[in-house]
C-alpha cells in the first residue's frame, strides 16, 4: 500500500471525456473512452507521477454505474500500473462507497480518492468512523481523502485528521488547500498522512513545511502538465528560486479566473463547467462537453475561462 513518503511528485487530476451530445439530457453511455485512454498515455508519456480520477473535475456525480465503470476500468488498464492511480469512489452512502471501492480494487486501484458521504453533513465522530470502516474493509488500498470543506459540508480541523490517523491507517494522503492548519495537522497525524496541496500553493506550502511537501495535484495538468511538473521538481531539488519563478508563471496564468475561484459559492456553481472550458481552450486534449445538469456557464466567465486556457498552453512551451 501507498504511504505518506511513496507520494512523490506531480498528481494528475483528469476530466472524464464526454462524447459529442452528453450535455443533452437523454444522452446515454457519454464517456469518450478513446479519448480517455489518449489522455493517460499522453499524460504519462510527459512525466506525470500519479493519476488521479473521478473527482469533481471527473464529473464523478453525473455519472451512470455503467459510465463509472467503463471509465474507471479504461483509466485502469491503459495506465496497467506504470504509475500510482488514485480512482474517486465519493457517493451518497457507504454502501454504494463500498461497492465502488470493490470494484476498482478488483480492477487494480492504487487507491481512491474518497470524500464524505454527500447528503446530510457528518458529526466529526461520524467522519471518523466512515475512514475507520472503509480502512478496516480495505487494508491494501490507499486513501486519499478528499478535504474538500465546502464541498461536504464538513470543517476538516487538525484534531479531526489527528483521530483519522489513530483510527484509519490506509488514509496514507489527503488532497488538501488549508495552509492555515497545515503545520497543525502535520503534528497531530505525526507526518503519517501527506497532505497535498493544488499546484497553485505548493509553492506556500514548500515554505511551510519544506521536509513533508512531496508532492502536489493540478487539474491543470489536463492543459499540459509541463508546468506542474517542473515546479514541484524544483521543490524536491529544494531549489527555491526557480520554483518561485515557476510558480509565479502559474499565478499568472490563473490570475484570469482568480474572481471566481476566490468566490466560494461562485466557484462552487461554475466548478466543473471552469476547467472543462479551459481545458478544452488550452488543447492538450479534448475533455468534451459538461453533462447535466452543470453544462451553463455565463458567457463573459467562459471568455475567461478560454483565456486561462491559452495561457497555460503558452507557459507550457516554456517549461
Amino acid at each position: 500500500m501507498l504511504t505518506a513518503q511513496d507520494i512523490r511528485g506531480m498528481y494528475a487530476i483528469i476530466p472524464t471525456p464526454a462524447l459529442p451530445g452528453s450535455e443533452k439530457w437523454d444522452a446515454d453511455k457519454t464517456v469518450d473512452l478513446e479519448e480517455t485512454s489518449k489522455l493517460v498515455n499522453k499524460l504519462i508519456s510527459d512525466g506525470v507521477s500519479g493519476l488521479i480520477a473521478l473527482g469533481t473535475t471527473g464529473e464523478c456525480a453525473t455519472l451512470t454505474t455503467e459510465e463509472y465503470m467503463d471509465f474507471s476500468k479504461c483509466v485502469l488498464s491503459t495506465n496497467n500500473q506504470r504509475i500510482p492511480c488514485f480512482i474517486g469512489a465519493t457517493a451518497l452512502g457507504t454502501h454504494e462507497v463500498i461497492k465502488r471501492l470493490k470494484f476498482i480494487e478488483k480492477e487494480g486501484a492504487d487507491g481512491s480518492l474518497l470524500g464524505l458521504p454527500m447528503w446530510q453533513p457528518l458529526t466529526k465522530e461520524m467522519a471518523v468512523k466512515f475512514y475507520r470502516s472503509v480502512s478496516e474493509a480495505f487494508p491494501k488500498l490507499a486513501i486519499m481523502a478528499y478535504a474538500n470543506a465546502r464541498a461536504f459540508r464538513f470543517n476538516f480541523d487538525a484534531d479531526f485528521w489527528g483521530q483519522v490517523s489513530e483510527n484509519a491507517s490506509t488514509v496514507t494522503s489527503a488532497k488538501f488547500s488549508n495552509s492555515q492548519i497545515l503545520v497543525d495537522a502535520l503534528k497531530a497525524t505525526n507526518n503519517h498522512i501527506n497532505f497535498i496541496p493544488i499546484d497553485s500553493s505548493v509553492f506556500e506550502f514548500y515554505t511551510l513545511a519544506q521536509d513533508t511537501t512531496t508532492a502536489c495535484w493540478a487539474t491543470a495538468a489536463s492543459m499540459g502538465p509541463q508546468p506542474s511538473i517542473a515546479l514541484i521538481n524544483a521543490i524536491l531539488n529544494n531549489d527555491k528560486g526557480s520554483a518561485k519563478i515557476i510558480a509565479e508563471d502559474i499565478n499568472w496564468a490563473n490570475d484570469i479566473v482568480d474572481d471566481i475561484i476566490r468566490d466560494p459559492n461562485l466557484f462552487a456553481s461554475y466548478n466543473i463547467q471552469l476547467e472543462k472550458a479551459r481545458i478544452s481552450a488550452a488543447g492538450y486534449c479534448n475533455p468534451g462537453p459538461v453533462r447535466p445538469p452543470y453544462d451553463f456557464i455565463p458567457d463573459e466567465m467562459l471568455e475567461k475561462c478560454k483565456e486561462n486556457g491559452r495561457r497555460w498552453a503558452e507557459i507550457c512551451r516554456k517549461y
